[in-house]
């Protein structure tokens, strides 16, 4: 068993969690502290972000990704297809992102498609 700071908090992390989940009292009584806590401390959210603007827009930021997450997770096995038409464009999904949509052919994606230009026929002149 390890003594250092770090492996301390982490069974102790890992204590409270296991706790959390098998004894319903225990968290009932977290639960009721952390209440206790928010009513006493009311501001505490607000004037967090206006001190710490940068971390505000973080967490803005990481809660669209969570979002977008949590909105792929939902599609898992989701075989929705509409007006499917043959195409011999290749898509690539590239990115963290891309291992979230194991099992998927429905994703939210943002594209361009460029078609190539039509050559104006040309004039032929008679023989």
């Amino acid at each position: 068993m390890c003594s250092t700071a770090a492996c301390q908090r982490r069974r102790c992390t890992d204590y409270h969690r296991q706790k959390l989940t098998a004894d319903a009292e225990y968290a009932q009584v977290v639960r009721d502290s952390q209440r206790k806590w928010r009513e006493a401390n009311a501001d505490y959210q607000r004037q967090y972000r206006q001190k710490n603007p940068a971390a505000a827009e973080q967490n803005r930021r990481e809660q669209q990704q969570r979002d977008r997450r949590r909105r792929v997770q939902n599609l898992v096995k989701n075989n929705v297809a509409l007006n499917l038409k043959h195409c011999a464009a290749e898509v690539w999904l590239v990115g963290p992102a891309a291992g979230d949509l194991d099992k998927n052919n429905l994703a939210s994606s943002q594209f361009l498609i460029f078609q190539p230009v039509a050559e104006a026929p040309v004039a032929r002149a008679g023989s």
